[in-house]
């Protein structure tokens, strides 16, 4: 028997019917998996919740019914904690004995590179009948072919991976099919400038549908813009539907590379300037795009286009310490050079004349300076010996010593590191002044700056007692602020730094590294901050504060590890063994050592470092076999350093332990004279810890042995020493 309210609907009218039911009712109503008639459907809610006031409508769709007060919840992929139980579950399922920690990594991969996506991690854990994980996991490059092995049960589209791609796929119009081909060319996502200037068709429109769609994700950043991207599956679907189309493939990924190219070079000058941090940002973003277009140009033999993009974020690479990966790239670059044209005619006059017709001369030759470069700061110096090589090194650094605007830009104003390579320290020194020169008359602030901070830092650790350095640090504080570059900054606090440090001013060298160093992290320059920590603690070591400098050791320590900075990481072990040695432990002494020699077999310590590694090397002999064994060491080491035209604190200190053995050896003269020598090397500068105690033992040995008058006579010997004559009085004293 009817009702009377349910004669009332036509019988003929199936929605009429729905409402009439449905809206004296609390309901709910699922509408599962509607994307294939989704204008139906969006029609059907509509009408349902117009007229029904207690009904809640639940649409599954890969994209939104767009009706009025629906609300929108993504079901995102599984965060990797349920993905791994995911597969886990399913995996046992198929072999009852699988234990996932047996091979974590490979099904923690698995879960990453499948997107979290529920219906891929089932069917790669369905694999598991004939493979391992990490079988699985080196074949998922291929995985429409891989995940193939669904349940009989459920709907076609659902069996495979493919299946399940191909299904959203036929949903889509051309034009939206279209812009998926052409956005496969973006690495790491993109956002709508980028999409407008690679896809064709109204970009704003289509990118809004296909996220509509879920083949697009769209995540807001922190600047406030929308970034779009593709779950690793549907790019390499999009990928394969691309190459169906070649041309519009090619034609899009020319763009994709035209795109790149332009930001790089709008960021290069950008990255030295006040406005920095968001372009840093930028690029470390867009890296994979990057990388994308440097691989297809690569590939391609597009040399124009690759030379533009590796100089472009040549700057970049070494800020953010890629150093690594750059050398890859300049080195696959540097293949598709042509052969390198004979060196110019001397005398021409001419800062055009480059003895070439190329076009392209200037960036070839750049990214060959830049090469080097980065190998010499990177300890891959091996490549820098032998003949051939040399006579290479010799025709880039000539290349760029003649003055010209080539030479006063990065990467062509920093051959006189390279240059170091095959001259001597005094070479160099005069090779910087040709720089500063050639950048006052070709060069901005920042490569004036740069200039004159490269020649502080050599003035330094150069014989000379820091002459000159006043003034460039002046000048630097001024063009530095004008450049508003936060690396530059950093440098120079961390050159007022060394010469404050060199002159025994603490506290104001202090001031200096924290500056320095909270600079550097502003702007990620990471590959400079754990010297700058190792050099806070040398100052807490030299203040009597073991605690303080054992703490930032290890903060530093842990930054070079991180960031690969073996330089930095040899000087922490340096400062550690002494710390040790004045600690009286010996044997922990020579171990840190031994690991501080090591990372310097890694890098490409100066040669003031080698200087402090074999004193600290010698006291530790001395501690181990008495001073006899351990005087050829030292004078070895002051050979060495002087040849090295090490500063003259540098010499100072290996004089100082040279005194503190000749004295326990109770040869109280030869100590004297040689103390006296060391004071005067210091011009000044007082000892500091432990140096200091050690000198204080020495005199006070001396003038009970030798009483006021002889003591007075010895010393006033030494004050008028020369190195030579001390390195003389050390091999008497071995005998």
């Amino acid at each position: 028997m009817l009702l009377t309210s349910e004669l009332t609907a036509p019988q003929s009218d199936p929605v009429a019917l729905l409402v009439e039911y449905c809206a004296p009712r609390s309901l709910l109503l699922l509408l599962d998996n509607c994307e294939h008639v989704i204008g139906a459907a969006a029609e059907l809610a509509q009408t349902l919740l117009t007229h029904c006031p207690d009904l809640t409508v639940i649409a599954t769709s890969r994209e939104p019914l767009a009706v009025p007060g629906e609300f929108v919840r993504p079901v995102e992929p599984l965060p990797p904690d349920p993905a791994h139980r995911l597969f886990t579950e399913r995996a046992t399922a198929v072999r009852p004995d699988f234990d996932p920690q047996e091979d974590a990594e490979a099904v923690a991969e698995i879960c990453r590179r499948l997107d979290g996506l529920p219906l891929a991690i089932e069917l790669a854990a369905a694999r598991l009948r004939l493979l391992t994980p990490r079988q699985i996991a080196d074949r998922l490059d291929d995985r429409f072919r891989l995940l193939t092995s669904g349940s009989r049960t459920v709907l076609p589209r659902q069996q495979t991976l493919r299946a399940v791609v191909d299904w959203s796929w036929d949903l889509l119009d051309e034009p939206e099919r279209t812009v998926l081909r052409e956005a496969s060319v973006f690495a790491g996502g993109w956002d709508l400038p980028a999409a407008e200037a690679v896809c064709t068709g109204p970009a704003v429109d289509l990118v809004g549908a296909l996220v509509d769609k879920s083949l697009l994700i769209a995540e807001p950043t922190a600047t406030g813009d929308m970034r779009y991207r593709m779950l690793e599956t549907i790019h390499e679907y999009a990928s394969e539907r691309a190459a169906e189309t070649p041309q519009l493939r090619a034609a899009a990924a020319d763009r994709h590379t035209a795109y790149v190219r332009a930001l790089v070079e709008k960021a290069e000058p950008l990255l030295r300037s006040a406005d920095q941090l968001p372009w840093i940002q930028r690029l470390e973003t867009e890296l994979d795009n990057i990388r994308a277009a440097l691989q297809r140009t690569i590939e391609s033999r597009r040399t124009e286009d690759a030379l533009a993009l590796a100089l472009g974020v040549a700057w970049f690479w070494w800020l953010r310490n890629y150093r690594r990966e750059s050398m890859e790239w300049i080195d696959r670059i540097l293949r598709l050079a042509p052969p390198m044209p004979p060196a110019p005619s001397e005398g021409t006059g001419s800062v055009s004349d480059d003895g070439t017709d190329d076009p392209l001369h200037w960036s070839w030759m750049s990214l060959r300076m830049l090469r080097l470069f980065v190998a010499t700061e990177s300890g891959s110096t091996d490549e820098l010996t032998g003949d051939d090589n040399r006579a290479y090194i010799a025709r880039v650094r000539d290349a760029f010593a003649r003055p010209g605007p080539a030479a006063a830009r990065f990467p062509g104003l920093i051959w006189p590191f390279v240059a170091a390579f095959l001259d001597d320290s005094d070479a160099a020194r005069a090779a910087m002044d040709q720089v500063v020169a050639n950048c006052r008359e070709y060069g901005g602030d920042w490569e004036v700056g740069v200039s004159l901070m490269f020649r502080t830092h050599l003035a330094v650790d150069a014989p000379g007692n820091l002459s000159g350095v006043d003034d460039d640090l002046a000048e630097l504080r001024v063009l530095s602020r004008r450049a508003g570059d936060r690396w530059m900054r950093a440098q120079v606090s961390s050159a007022a730094g060394e010469a404050a440090m060199a002159r025994g001013l603490h506290e104001e060298a202090r001031a200096e590294y924290d500056e320095a160093l909270r600079l550097a992290y502003e702007v990620g320059a990471y590959a400079e901050t754990p010297f700058l920590i190792v050099r806070l603690a040398e100052i807490a070591f030299r203040e009597g504060d073991r605690d303080l400098a054992m703490k930032a050791l290890h903060e530093g320590g842990a930054e070079a590890d991180r960031y690969g900075v073996a330089d930095a990481r040899a000087f922490m072990r340096m400062l550690q063994s002494m710390m040790a040695l004045d600690a009286g432990d010996i044997a922990e002494a020579r171990a840190l050592l031994e690991a501080s020699r090591a990372d310097a077999d890694r890098g490409s310590p100066p040669p003031q470092f080698i200087a402090g590694l074999r004193n600290v090397e010698a006291n530790i002999v001395a501690a181990e076999s008495g001073p006899e064994q351990a005087l050829p060491l030292l004078r070895h080491a002051l050979r060495e350093a002087l040849e090295g035209r090490c500063a003259e604190l540098v010499i100072a200190a290996l004089v100082d332990s040279g005194a503190t053995l000749v004295s326990r050896l109770g040869d109280h003269p030869r100590a004297v004279r040689l103390l006296a020598f060391g004071t005067r090397l210091r011009n000044g500068t007082p000892r500091p810890m432990p140096e200091r105690s050690d000198a204080e033992q020495v005199e006070q040995k001396a003038r009970t042995s030798l009483g006021a008058n002889r003591y007075n006579t010895e010393h006033a010997t030494g004050t008028n020493l020369t190195a030579p004559e001390a390195l003389t009085d050390l091999r008497a004293a071995e005998t």
